[in-house]
């Protein structure tokens, strides 16, 4: 294609990027550019085209040259992995002047941080002394594991209370994630763990040789061993050249590890470009580290440059100048104020009502208000710092007989009989792991700990795994169970004929279905649910690992959803929320001890997280924004005086400067009145009774 051909369709194909935009997606190209490979970190404001403007550099990329087999695209989830693939595709169908019927290039190395990390440690695992079939533990296996080895080190039958599997559990994720020390990780997160931190020392030692005896890593592991990889200078080199350029979404997410594992892959930031929102990092509990996006551009030398997105195509624009207020009493932030030209005179409303009775009654009336007007439910949303703060509110939607999806369910890999067929998979893949073996052989009827644990020992990383299978006697009592089982594990570990291994590990698994529970058959339309998902997989390792790293949402029963042509409200924590937007949103308890919560102001950090929190659930909001504001709440059985009323002010991160973005509804001079003096010997404990609102 001739220059003046490839312009035209460049101008044609990015024409609807703004300045800011357009600016980000040729950052480092053509022979005007003066900022040739520094590193771009793109601010990118809520509902400024995030996806839109990385998808548009990836295609200007391959445009320019680029080899899309040498592109390392990094996300949070398989979805948003699987959408930036087929964003970019489509405008490159335009940019490369394709046909409807011509593929666009793929991009084989788009994925989350732990499937790329769990892909690269098989490529590269005989050359760090990593067995190349190891199992991905989950994180309930993975809790189990930790659990036994809490047990076979005496720990639970201390004199003193030690913490149970999932806290230990955590605490390591943190240390390994965090790249600190466990005293400073019980220092600051676990405080009440200290006094056993020798305990854990050890519990985690054994825990770390317990995998590595049977091949197995854990979700941490995925970028722990990726990061050691990286630090072998060799290594790094040849990684940093296989991957020509580097671009990584949601960078406000990342924790130390993964920000180690970036620099270590492009030291000096060279055709490295992140994107994310400072105001909307809000994952600390998963150790996610504002600091790497707010210290991401002195890292380098020269710095990298920085674009900001600031221009909003989703909110009025009177709703975000209420949220501007809100972000800009931050202490540290990456400077940006949101406009747009969508404009409206409705400002966002500071509701006052007397009570979480009220506020349930005042969200149903506006809700089923809107639905009149034209509003579907869909459309309208309601969101909360805790999941407890809803309960109220459910029980006023039930009894109104207003259809509601609360987002959190069941995921596919807690429910039971789905991890039994994959844990069949799973010990066929790794015969020496011992916690898909100890699983799959408690299926059969007569088989108990005692035989289960004699088959594995039989099968000890110095025995021949089939071998040992034919070898073993079955307890009399499941002699006939046990030879069906053994039949099946010879046969997928003999060879994978994927998907049909998924099949027949069904078929097996379909009579102790039925033996095992009542609801057989809603459980095995879970499993021909994830029989179907297998077909999009090209091999029993693969679809293990995703599936295990990326999950499935919901069982088969769609966690709660009333019918999939019902219109029904949405309830979700603003956790859930993040990524997603409405037309109308209403946030219940925004008042001090729930935004922010009283588990949350221990440290400024905490604080300013919890300010970023209630800004990301004001920007959710397309058309309608309510702000809600219970002046009491009945909290039960924490004095020995019995059940009474504690009183509440609006949110500390509301402000006068900041209210006046909003109009008042309600009794709204309430929430600043002095309170009865009757009631203000209540206030001297109300730090201490907050923590029945959570």
């Amino acid at each position: 294609m001739c220059p003046a051909a490839l312009a035209d369709t460049q101008n044609d194909v990015f024409a609807d990027l703004n300045p800011e935009q357009r600016s980000a997606v040729e950052h480092g190209l053509g022979e005007t550019s003066q900022d040739g490979h520094r590193p771009l970190l793109v601010i990118a404001g809520a509902g400024s085209g995030k996806t839109k403007t990385l998808a548009s550099r990836v295609a200007r990329l391959i445009q320019s040259g680029a080899d899309p087999q040498r592109l390392l695209l990094l996300t949070f989830s398989r979805r948003a992995a699987g959408e930036m693939e087929r964003r970019a595709g489509r405008v490159l169908h335009r940019a490369l002047g394709l046909a409807s019927t011509q593929a666009p290039p793929r991009f084989p190395w788009a994925g989350t941080f732990h499937s790329v990390g769990a892909r690269l440690l098989r490529e590269y695992a005989h050359r760090i002394g990593l067995a190349p079939n190891f199992t991905i533990l989950d994180r309930a296996d993975a809790e189990d594991l930790m659990g036994l080895q809490r047990q076979a080190l005496g720990l639970a039958e201390t004199t003193d209370r030690f913490p149970m599997k999932g806290t230990c559990l955590n605490i390591y994720s943190r240390v390994v994630n965090s790249e600190a020390r466990l005293d400073q990780v019980l220092q600051e997160h676990f405080p009440w763990c200290f006094a056993v931190h020798d305990e854990l020392k050890r519990l985690f030692k054994a825990y770390v040789e317990e995998k590595q005896h049977q091949q197995l890593l854990d979700y941490d592991d995925l970028l722990l061993y990726w990061s050691e990889l990286m630090s072998d200078d060799t290594l790094a080199a040849e990684l940093g050249e296989r991957f020509q350029h580097v671009l990584v979404d949601e960078y406000q997410d990342t924790n130390r590890l993964q920000a180690t594992i970036l620099k270590r892959l492009k030291p000096r930031g060279d055709r490295l470009t992140v994107v994310g929102d400072d105001a909307q990092a809000i994952y600390s509990f998963r150790a996610a580290e504002v600091k790497n996006i707010l210290e991401f551009p002195a890292q380098f030398d020269p710095p990298a440059r920085v674009v900001a997105l600031e221009r909003n195509y989703r909110s009025t624009q009177t709703i975000l100048d209420a949220s501007n207020a809100v972000i800009a009493m931050a202490r540290e932030r990456h400077e940006k104020r949101l406009w747009t030209d969508k404009v409206s005179s409705e400002l966002p409303h500071l509701v006052t009502v007397d009570d979480e009775a009220r506020q349930a009654q005042w969200v149903a009336d506006k809700v089923l208000e809107r639905r009149e007007q034209g509003l579907k439910l869909t459309r309208q949303a309601v969101l909360f710092r805790t999941s407890s703060h809803a309960a109220p509110l459910e029980l006023e939607l039930t009894r109104r007989n207003i259809p509601f999806v609360k987002f959190g369910g069941l995921k596919f890999l807690e429910s039971t009989h789905v991890k039994d067929v994959l844990s069949v998979l799973r010990w066929a893949e790794n015969p020496r792991g011992r916690l898909a073996g100890f699983r799959v052989a408690q299926l059969l009827p007569g088989f108990g700990p005692a035989s289960a644990r004699r088959l594995l020992d039989a099968m000890s990383p110095s025995a021949d795994p089939a071998q040992a299978l034919r070898d073993f006697e079955a307890p009399r009592a499941a002699s006939a169970s046990w030879a069906a089982l053994r039949d099946l594990v010879l046969q997928l570990i003999s060879g994978s004929s994927w998907p049909m291994d998924l099949e027949e590990a069904v078929q097996w698994y379909a009579p102790h279905l039925e033996r095992l529970y009542d609801d057989a058959p809603v459980r095995l339309s879970d499993l021909e649910q994830i029989t179907r998902i297998a077909q999009g997989y090209g091999s029993r390792e693969r679809f293990l690992t995703e599936l295990t790293l990326d999950p499935p949402d919901a069982s088969s029963d769609e966690s709660g959803v009333p019918s999939k042509d019902e219109d029904y409200l949405i309830l979700s924590t603003i956790h859930s929320a993040k990524g997603q937007e409405w037309n109308a949103v209403y946030l219940l308890n925004c008042v001090d001890g729930c935004m922010p919560s009283d588990l949350s102001t221990g440290a400024q950090a905490q604080i300013e997280e919890e300010r970023r929190l209630l800004y990301v659930a004001m920007t959710r909001a397309k058309d309608h924004l309510a702000v809600m504001v219970p002046q009491r709440f009945y909290v039960t059985q924490q004095t020995r005086n019995g059940d009474r009323h504690l009183y509440a002010s609006v949110s500390r991160f509301l402000p006068g400067k900041v209210v006046r973005h909003f109009e008042k509804v309600g009794p709204a001079n309430q929430a600043q009145a002095p309170l009865p003096e009757l009631v203000k010997p209540a206030m001297d404990v109300a730090a201490k009774l907050r923590k029945a609102w959570d």
